[in-house]
This record gives C-alpha cells, structure tokens and sequence, in this order.
C-alpha cells in the first residue's frame, strides 16, 4: 500500500501554462527480484532547480538515477528529458541526451591509473573530437580552476583525498557543459568541513551554469543547504516533497521521525 503522497510544491505539467520540466519522471516503477524498489513515484526538476532526494538506504534513490540516465529501464511510467521520453530511443539518440547530462558518482569514480588531469579530459577526447589537443587542455584547466584543483593536475587519485577526489569528480562531470547534474550522495564518507566545502561548491556552480539538478542524499544538513526542494521516499513511495520547512511542518510521522534521526 502506497505511503500518504503530501506534495507541498507543485511544479507545471507539461503542456500546461509555465515551464517545461527539463527533468519530468511519471508513474515510475521498479522491481528487482519481485522487490519494489519504486512505487509509481512521479517528480519534475526546472532549469536552474535543485531538487534533493532523501531516504533511507536502500529506499530506490540511487535506481532513481541510473533510470533517469538511461542505464536502468523502468517496469513502467516514463521518464522525459527536455521533452522527449528516453524509453526505446536509440543508442546514438540516448548517447546525444547523456552528453547533456553530468554525473557525480558516489565515490567519485575516477580512473586510478590516469592523472587528475587526464580524468578530467577522457570524456572531452571521447566525446569533443572537434576540439583540438590545446582547447581540450585549456578546457580541462580551467574546470579545474573552478572546483578549486588546478594545482594538482598531475596527481593521481590515490594521493589526494576524498573531497579532492569529489572535486575532481564534479569537473569530469562539467566536462561537457552539461544542462542536467545528477549527484549520487556528493557528501558521503566526507568530514564536515569537507561536505560543507562541497555544499559550497554545488552551490556556486548552480549559481553559474543553472542547471537543472537532481542531488540523490542520506545527508539532511547537505540537502537543505544545497537545494530548494526536497523529497522523501520510504518504501518506494514519495512521502513528501516539498521545502525543508514543509518537511518541518509536516505531521506525517515518518517525515517526523527521518528529520530526528537525521
């Protein structure tokens, strides 16, 4: 049975008068192994909007993700990106969306055997032949100057540490200029002044690029911080969404007790 759905932020249909949603899930679900794991959850996310999905672990939100990039297919609902839904597109025609797509891995994800630089580059050799070697190089530096780790170009992974690792994650991710930035837990198994420089660091590049985000998180404080929306799955359902003072205010005892543990 499908937990109480309270949306305190409506967000426009599309069609319908205001703006098309540039990340729009539908009557989403999931099962693996005849486990649900999402039940039917619908959300939209607006250029320029942050939306942060809280829950427990093991509640979908990570299976979110991969279904919104395509790498998962859901047992039914849709998923629609810019107006177009991505179920049984192409493979070049899905490769052409997820170029416009960053995504920052939970654990950064970065190639052990390349250099902190070359990480930053593979997906603009892979995917931006056009450029020559000296704008690629000049690209790469100065994503590197925005997160703050133009000084480390030829360090490898395994000699900085975590943050500087998520860091280095997030210029890869921008690689591409992308419109959408999906954040898998950007602050998990960091120290609290390393999760608050990388709040920060969300936080200025939203201000600059306006991009339409989708911050997947355990992390109360991060998502508050981070993101003006907020929403909270429990068993596969949306329980609420809405702001964190909607969550305050909310008297569903799940959200309640989330926000006293959290």
């Amino acid at each position: 049975m499908a937990t109480t759905y309270d949306i305190a932020t409506q967000q426009a249909e599309p069609g319908q008068d205001g703006p098309v949603p540039v990340i729009a899930v539908e009557n989403l679900d999931k099962s693996f192994a005849g486990h649900k794991v999402l039940n039917g959850i619908s959300l939209r996310v607006n250029q320029g909007e942050t939306l942060a999905v809280l829950g427990r672990s093991g509640t979908g939100k990570s299976v979110l993700l991969r279904l919104i990039i395509g790498l998962d297919t859901p047992d039914s609902g849709s998923v629609c990106i810019h107006g177009q839904y991505i179920a049984g597109l192409a493979l070049d025609r899905m490769g052409e969306i997820r170029k416009k797509m960053g995504f920052l891995f939970q654990q950064a994800a970065l190639y052990d055997s390349l250099t902190v630089r070359e990480n930053v580059a593979f997906p603009l050799e892979h995917h931006r032949r056009d450029m020559s070697k000296s704008e690629r190089s000049e690209r790469v530096r100065q994503l590197l100057v925005e997160v703050g780790m133009d000084g480390d170009l030829e360090k490898m992974p395994s000699d900085i540490s975590g943050g500087m690792q998520k860091r280095v994650g997030l210029a890869r991710a921008l690689a591409l200029e992308p419109e959408i930035l999906l954040l898998d837990e950007p602050t998990a198994g960091l120290d609290p002044i390393s999760s608050g420089e990388i709040d920060e660091l969300i936080l200025k590049l939203q201000r600059e690029r306006q991009m339409a985000s989708i911050v997947v998180t355990h992390d109360l404080h991060s998502a508050k911080t981070i993101a003006g929306r907020l929403a909270l799955l429990n068993e596969g359902d949306v329980v609420i969404e809405g702001t964190f003072e909607d969550l305050q205010q909310s008297n569903i005892g799940f959200v309640k007790e989330f926000l006293q543990q959290s």
